[in-house]
């Protein structure tokens, strides 16, 4: 039985209660935003007699995020990788995709199944293209199913499917900016060219969902689509595949089977909301999760900054998972530095859209910090921080001595000049004016 099948029968798994406990919500709240498809705990039985510590995706739940790692055909190794997953987990990311596309990438997914506490995604298009030689065009829909039923087995938690590109939509990308951004979607775009056929994907969804349900993998539908650049947002051929992924929605829950829906890229700020609103409507609540999306496209080797501007206003809006883009998006493929880089940025992006949305006990630790930060207590304002090593380095650069632990002030404005210290003995002879008055009225 999958999640939301134990869900619609009213029963709470063990998965929903961890869930519940994690969250602060009640376990009913869990089972009911489950059955009603608008939330998804990503977990495969294979993974899940594993290391997996169940989590939930859903507008009713925190904002989660994603961090993507994985080799290339060009670079990285196994030992790379789980570096790569440690530090995503260290940071805070909710899930892990494996993309790896180049050698070898069994024995890297089995290591990163083996290891991890959080769910683990993948895209099983680019597995399958490395075992054909890199030529699309002799994938028979076989294949694909194969894979999919491969590494289900292997306990990936959920995967980036591209089921909604459709050969009637492949006319409305050609005069983009940017074209076929989506990888996954390119190539099921090239086999449909090359055989002057519908997506094999598409016609073969149900098959997909028996092999998703016998293992309870969560559908990621992938956005074959997606805007890869802000003159390509919310265009005919986005918003052509979103309407198809409504359907495939409906059609994944017909079969038992979680799923989730996956977003644009690059969206200017003032369309993000809209965006949003419109995939909540279009896929009836289905849990959106998005690339970014990136607010500028001037900004190469700072992605993760802009991205994660529109990240905030994206998860404010309604989106219910983020996922990072990191400072070589573009660029090349991300080391562990950028990933540390992506996944700080996107907790920044999710706590932030968690305030926005006024989620309970969101802001405990901010104005924990705040009260830290004002008391100058400098040892607790690293704790509280999302990164407290970096916060005591930089302390640590210029007032490196314990002493200055405790001191009121810091390098930027000295003893002299700091507003808080200046603050603080405001209120202090405040008070001692108060006791005077006091005194005086008295007499």
């Amino acid at each position: 039985m999958t999640q939301l099948l134990e869900a619609k029968a009213g029963r709470i798994t063990p998965e929903m209660e961890y869930c519940a406990k994690r969250e602060g919500l009640a376990a009913e709240l869990i089972r009911d935003e489950v059955a009603a498809g608008r939330m998804v705990i990503p977990a495969n039985v294979v993974h899940r007699d594993g290391r997996l510590e169940p989590m939930c995706i859903g507008i009713a739940a925190k904002c989660k995020i994603n961090a993507n790692i994985g080799n290339s055909a060009v670079t990285s190794n196994l030992d790379d990788e789980l570096l790569k997953l440690h530090t995503s987990v260290h940071y805070g990311a909710d899930t892990v995709m494996d993309l790896s596309t180049g050698k070898d990438i069994d024995t890297i997914r089995k290591a990163i199944i083996q290891a991890s506490p959080v769910p683990i995604g993948t895209v099983p298009m680019y597995q399958m293209l490395e075992e054909l030689g890199g030529e699309i065009e002799d994938m028979t829909p076989q294949h694909f199913l194969d894979m999919v039923e491969h590494q289900a087995k292997q306990g990936v938690d959920y995967m980036t499917i591209h089921c909604g590109i459709l050969l009637e939509h492949l006319h409305l990308a050609m005069n983009r900016v940017t074209g076929i951004v989506s990888r996954g979607g390119s190539l099921v775009a090239k086999w449909m060219m090359a055989h002057r056929q519908q997506n094999p994907l598409y016609t073969h969804f149900d098959e997909l969902c028996d092999i998703m349900r016998q293992y309870d993998v969560t559908w990621s539908l992938g956005d074959g689509l997606r805007p890869g650049s802000l003159a390509d947002a919310s265009d005919e051929a986005q918003f052509a595949e979103l309407d198809v992924l409504g359907e495939l929605t409906r059609r994944s829950w017909k079969n038992g089977t979680q799923v989730m829906v996956e977003g644009p890229g690059h969206v200017p700020m003032d369309q993000i909301d809209m965006n949003i609103k419109k995939q909540i409507e279009v896929c009836d609540g289905a849990p959106f999760y998005v690339l970014g999306p990136l607010v500028t496209d001037i900004a190469p080797g700072y992605d993760h900054i802009t991205s994660s501007i529109g990240a905030a206003l994206a998860g404010w809006s309604g989106a219910a998972m983020l996922c990072y883009v990191t400072p070589k998006e573009h660029l090349g493929l991300p080391d562990n530095e950028d990933v540390k880089q992506g996944v700080i940025a996107y907790k920044i992006a999710a706590h932030a859209a968690d305030i926005a949305r006024q989620r309970p006990g969101a802001r405990d630790r901010d104005d924990a910090l705040s009260k830290a930060r004002f008391e100058f207590d400098w040892n607790e304002q690293f704790r509280l921080s999302l990164d407290p090593e970096t916060a005591k380095n930089f302390h640590d650069q210029t007032l490196p001595q314990d002493t200055f632990k405790s001191a009121h002030f810091c390098s930027m404005c000295g003893p002299k000049y700091c507003s808080m210290k200046i603050t603080d003995d405001i209120k202090k002879m405040a008070a001692e004016n108060e006791l005077v008055e006091i005194e005086m009225e008295s007499k």
